[in-house]
C-alpha cells in the first residue's frame, strides 16, 4: 500500500463517498447545536443526532463529513501512551433511511482494497453474534474468508444509548502482526492484546427501543459508520504512535525545536511533556477558531485547562515565557487547507492563546512554588492528601485548574482532597447565588406569593401605553390591603396591563393610574412568574379590589427605554461583526437614561474597535431599518438564527425581535417601530467587570442630546478660566502644556544646581567614621530621584563615601543609602543598613548592597536615624 498522509486520507474519503452520491459536508462546530446533553462535539454522528432522530432534514439523504472531535475523559493518559489523544478527527458515511447494510459494507470494502490498497490478509471484520445478515454480506457479496469473521455479543458489537434508534455493528481490524499480539493461540478480534486495531465501525440503525427493552423494527433503517482518521493515518504510515503521523509531528517537532529537547519516541521523561503540549495545542486551537473562549465554567473552562496544563509542562521542559501562541502557528499551517477558519482566525487565535498564557505565567511560578511547599509539609507530617481548603486557594488565587492541581500531586505521590474542594467551590457558588437572589428579590421583599391572585397578567403594552384593568390584589408587608388611601403605598395586580415589568435586562415603565374616585403614581412593576406587581403611591381618594382603573404609561419613559433596548441589539451585533462570533451577552441593563451591555470577550477594545462599533450602529440607525416581532416556535426561531439561550431561558413558544435583516434576536422587551427613531448613539464606557467579560455602557436620544450639552457647558467653562473662546481651546493648552514643561525644566535645573553648589559644603559638613567619609544631610521639597541624581555625581568623583540622605516632603520621609564601590569590597551593605537606619524613624525598606531606600514616618527622628548611621560604620 502506498503512504498517504494524514491530509491526503481525509480528501480521497470524501471523494470516493461523492462518487458514491453523498453529500460533503464541512465539518460542524465542536460548540454542540441546540444540544444541551453535550459540552462539545465528541463523535462523528453527534452534530448529525436531529437528522437521525427525525427532528430536523438533512441536506441529503446520503452524506459524508470528517468531524473534528474532542475528548477530555482520559486526559490523564495523554502523553503517557502512544495513542491517547483530546483533538481528533473522525471520517463518516451516513445514510438517513436510503441504503443500508449492502451498500454500507461493499463499499466500505471498495474503499479500503482499492483506494487505500491496504493488504487484505491483515484485515479482519467482526459482526453482532445475531447478525446474519451482516455475516452473509460478508462472506458471500464481499468474498471475505469466513475465518476472519469474528461474531461478538452485545457489549462490543450492538450501539445503543438508553432508548430509541439503536441496532448492531460491523467493525473492521488491521493485523499489526504476531509480534504485537499475545500468547493465546486463538488470538483474534476481541482480544484484550494490541495486535489487532479497530479502525472503522458500521453501525446499522435498524431497530427502536422502548422503555420495556422491546426492539421494534425501524421503518427506514440508518447508517452510520465512523473510522478515526489519526488512527488509519498509523496504518497507512506504518507507525505505532498518533505522535508520529505527519501532521501532528510536525507539531511536535516545533515544540521540540522550542525546547531545546531531543525527541526519543515515547521512550524518555521528557517526551511526555512533548506529547502533552503537542495533542492540547491542537485541541486549544481548533476551540478558539470555533469560537470559544477562556473562562472558569463550561467549554471556556476546559479550554482554560488544556491550555493551562500545556503552559505548565512547557515550564517543565525548560520553555521560558509565553510559546504556545507561536507553535499554533504549526497546527494553522498543517491543517489550515482543511479547515479554513484556522487561517481566517490566525491572529485573533494567537491573540486568545497569548493573553491566557500571560495571565498564567503572572501565577505559575508562585502557585507551582506554593504546591511544592505543600508537598515538602505533608511529606514531613506523613500525609499524601493535601487539604481541600489549600487545593481551592491555589484554584482560586493562582487560577490553578483541579486536575492541574492533581497531577502535579500525583506525580509526587500525593492526592487531593477532591471532596474538600468542591465544598469550598460550592460555598463560593451559594454566596454569588445569595447575592444575585437578594438583587432579584429585592422587590418582593415585601410582597408574598399567597396575596397574588391564581392566574396571570395580559401584557398589552406592545401596542399601547394606555389601557384599563381590574385590581385582582393588594397586599403589603406581607399582608393582604383592603384599601389604598392617600400617601399610603402597596403593590396591586391587575387582569391586565400595559405597563412593562422589569425583565430581561429592561427596567419597568411607570407612570399614574386613577378613575372617578383614585389617583395613583406608578412607582415600580414587578413580575412575579406572570403576575405584573405594580408599586403604587396613592395620591387621592381610595383604591379597593376589584375596582376597575384606567392606566397611563409615562411615554416619555418607554420611548426613551425603547430606543435603548433596540440600541442595545443592534451593539451587539455590532460587536460580532468586530470582535467575532464568540461575542455573547452576559448581562444587560436598559433604561430610559441609557443602556449597559456586558459581554464575552478577552481584552479591552482599542479606541479604533470602538469607534468602528459606534459607525456600524448609527449607520444603521441612519438607514431607519423596521424593527418588528413575530412569535414561533423556539426551533423555528434557531433555524432561523435568532440569537438567545436556546432551551434554558425561552418557553416553547418565543418572541422574536428583528432589525431588519441585520439583527435577529428573541427579546420580550419593547422597542421602536424603526432604528431612525433612536437618533444617534454614543459610547461612553468600556471597562472589564470579570475574568473575560466587558462592559460598554452608551446613550441615545435625549440622554446623548444631554450629554452633548452638559460638555459644551464645560468647554466653555474651561475658556473663561483660559481667557480664551472655545475654538482657541486647544492651542491654549498646548501653548501652557509647553511653557509648564519649559518651567519644569527650569526648576529641575535650579535644584540640580542648588544641590551642586551645596556638594563642596556637604564634605565640608561630613564625618570621618572608621577612615569611612559619611554625608549625612536632610533635604526638603526634594525627589528621591534628585538624591539619587546627586549620589551618582559624588560616586562618579570619590572614593571611600557612605552617603545618607533623607528627602522631606511634607509629613512623609525616604532615606537613601548610596555607598562607593570600594566600601563594598570592605563588607558594607546598603540594603542592610537602611534597614535600621528607617527603623530609627518608623520606617523600613531595602535594596541592593550599593544603594538602597526606605520610607518613614516621624520627620523628627531623621537625626537620630543619622546618628544610627554613624554607629553601623
Amino acid at each position: 500500500m502506498e503512504k498517504l498522509g494524514l491530509n491526503q486520507i481525509r480528501e480521497a474519503f470524501q471523494s470516493f463517498y461523492e462518487t458514491k452520491g453523498h453529500y460533503k459536508r464541512k465539518s460542524f462546530s465542536l460548540i454542540p447545536e441546540n444540544d444541551k446533553s453535550l459540552l462539545l462535539i465528541n463523535s462523528g454522528m453527534a452534530p448529525l443526532k436531529p437528522y437521525f432522530s427525525g427532528l430536523e432534514n438533512p441536506p441529503s439523504k446520503r452524506m459524508t463529513t470528517c468531524q473534528k472531535c474532542l475528548r477530555t475523559g482520559d486526559i490523564e493518559n495523554v502523553g503517557y501512551t502512544s495513542r491517547h489523544g483530546t483533538f481528533f478527527e473522525m471520517l463518516g458515511s451516513f445514510s438517513f433511511g436510503d441504503y443500508f447494510k449492502v451498500e454500507s459494507i461493499t463499499w466500505g470494502w471498495e474503499f479500503m482494497t482499492k483506494v487505500l490498497d491496504l493488504p487484505v490478509d491483515r484485515l479482519w471484520v467482526s459482526v453482532f453474534e445475531e447478525d446474519d445478515d451482516a455475516y452473509d454480506i460478508w462472506k458471500d457479496i464481499v468474498g471475505f474468508p469466513e475465518e476472519r469473521i469474528v461474531r461478538l455479543g452485545k457489549d462490543d458489537n450492538f450501539w445503543e444509548i438508553g432508548t430509541g434508534p439503536c441496532g448492531p455493528c460491523s467493525e473492521i481490524y488491521y493485523d499489526r502482526g504476531e509480534e504485537y499480539g499475545c500468547d493465546n493461540p486463538d488470538c483474534k478480534p476481541g482480544c484484550d492484546c494490541d495486535r489487532y486495531i479497530e479502525f472503522w465501525n458500521h453501525v446499522f440503525t435498524q431497530f427502536s427501543k422502548d422503555e420495556d427493552g422491546n426492539y421494534t423494527d425501524l421503518a427506514h433503517p440508518n447508517i452510520d459508520t465512523g473510522m478515526g482518521l489519526e488512527r488509519l493515518a498509523t496504518i497507512m504510515q506504518g507507525v505505532d504512535s498518533i505522535f508520529d503521523i505527519d501532521t501532528v509531528r510536525f507539531v511536535l517537532d516545533g515544540v521540540v525545536e522550542k525546547a531545546g529537547v531531543k525527541y526519543e519516541n515515547g521512550q524518555a521523561p521528557t517526551d511526555v511533556s512533548i506529547r502533552i503540549i503537542t495533542d492540547h495545542l491542537r485541541s486549544i486551537t481548533f476551540m478558539i477558531a470555533d469560537g470559544i473562549i477562556p473562562s472558569n465554567e463550561g467549554r471556556g473552562y476546559v479550554l482554560r485547562r488544556l491550555l493551562r496544563r500545556a503552559a505548565r509542562h512547557g515550564r517543565l521542559l525548560g520553555i521560558e515565557g509565553s510559546f504556545l501562541a507561536d507553535l499554533c502557528g504549526r497546527v494553522i499551517e498543517i491543517s489550515g487547507k482543511a479547515y479554513p477558519e484556522l487561517e481566517e482566525k490566525r491572529v485573533y487565535i494567537k491573540k486568545v492563546i497569548t493573553i491566557e498564557e500571560d495571565k498564567f505565567s503572572s501565577t505559575i511560578d508562585q502557585g507551582t512554588s506554593i504546591i511544592t511547599d505543600y508537598v515538602k509539609e505533608m511529606k514531613a507530617n506523613g500525609q499524601t492528601i493535601l487539604d481541600g481548603e489549600k487545593v481551592f486557594k491555589l484554584h482560586d488565587t493562582y487560577g490553578f485548574p483541579l486536575e492541574l492541581t492533581q497531577e502535579i500531586l500525583e506525580e509526587q505521590g500525593c492526592q487531593a482532597d477532591v471532596e474538600g474542594f468542591n465544598k469550598h467551590m460550592e460555598h463560593q457558588k451559594e454566596l454569588a447565588r445569595a447575592a444575585q437572589r437578594s438583587k432579584e428579590d429585592a422587590g418582593w421583599e415585601e410582597a408574598s406569593t399567597e396575596f397574588v391572585f391564581e392566574g396571570s397578567t395580559e401584557f398589552t403594552g406592545y401596542d399601547t401605553v394606555v389601557d384599563t384593568g381590574r385590581i385582582k390584589a393588594m397586599f403589603w408587608e406581607q399582608k393582604p390591603v383592603s384599601c389604598l388611601k392617600e400617601g399610603e403605598i402597596c403593590r396591586i395586580a391587575l387582569d391586565k396591563t400595559p405597563f412593562y415589568a422589569e425583565s430581561g435586562g429592561q427596567a419597568g415603565d411607570f407612570g399614574i393610574i386613577y378613575n372617578d374616585t383614585f389617583a395613583g403614581e406608578v412607582l415600580e412593576v414587578i413580575k412575579f412568574q406572570n403576575v405584573f406587581a405594580h408599586k403604587i403611591k396613592g395620591l387621592k381618594g381610595e383604591l379597593r379590589t376589584g375596582d376597575e382603573v384606567n392606566c397611563l404609561v409615562s411615554a416619555p419613559n418607554r420611548n426613551n427605554t425603547a430606543r435603548n433596548h433596540t440600541a442595545t441589539h443592534l451593539l451587539h451585533k455590532a460587536l460580532k461583526e468586530v470582535l467575532g462570533d464568540h461575542v455573547q451577552q452576559a448581562g444587560s441593563s436598559v433604561t430610559a437614561s441609557g443602556l449597559r451591555f456586558d459581554f464575552n470577550h478577552f481584552e479591552a477594545l482599542t479606541s479604533e474597535e470602538l469607534t468602528k462599533v459606534e459607525e456600524i450602529i448609527n449607520d444603521k440607525i441612519s438607514h431607519f431599518i423596521p424593527v418588528s416581532t413575530k412569535e414561533m416556535a423556539l426551533k423555528e426561531a434557531a433555524k432561523e438564527g435568532a440569537v438567545g439561550l436556546f432551551g434554558e431561558k425561552y418557553g416553547d413558544v418565543v418572541r422574536v425581535v428583528s432589525i431588519g435583516d441585520y439583527s435577529k434576536e428573541l427579546c420580550g422587551g419593547t422597542h421602536v417601530a424603526n432604528t431612525g427613531q433612536i437618533g444617534a448613539l454614543k459610547i461612553v464606557s468600556e471597562s472589564g467587570v470579570a475574568a473575560s467579560v466587558r462592559r460598554i455602557e452608551a446613550i441615545t436620544g435625549a440622554a446623548l442630546l444631554e450629554r452633548i450639552n452638559e460638555t459644551e457647558q464645560t468647554i466653555a467653562e474651561a475658556a473663561v478660566v483660559l481667557k480664551t473662546n472655545p475654538s482657541g481651546l486647544l492651542a491654549k493648552l498646548s501653548n501652557l502644556t509647553e511653557e509648564i514643561k519649559s518651567v519644569k525644566k527650569e526648576l529641575e535645573e535650579f535644584k540640580k544646581n542648588a544641590i551642586g553648589n551645596a556638594m563642596d559644603k556637604m564634605f565640608d559638613d561630613a564625618k570621618e567614621v572608621n577612615g569611612v567619609t559619611l554625608i549625612a544631610r536632610a533635604f526638603k521639597d526634594y525627589t528621591i530621584q534628585d538624591l539619587r541624581g546627586l549620589s551618582d555625581d559624588i560616586k562618579a568623583e570619590h572614593k571611600n563615601v557612605a552617603m545618607v540622605f533623607a528627602a522631606q516632603n511634607g509629613e512623609k520621609v525616604t532615606f537613601l543609602v548610596s555607598l562607593t564601590d570600594d566600601l563594598l569590597d570592605k563588607g558594607y551593605h546598603a540594603g542592610k543598613m537602611i534597614k535600621q537606619i528607617a527603623a530609627a524613624a518608623g520606617g523600613g525598606g531595602g535594596g541592593k548592597a550599593d544603594m538602597a531606600q526606605a520610607g518613614a514616618k516621624d520627620p523628627s527622628k531623621i537625626k537620630d536615624a543619622f546618628a544610627v548611621a554613624e554607629s553601623l560604620l
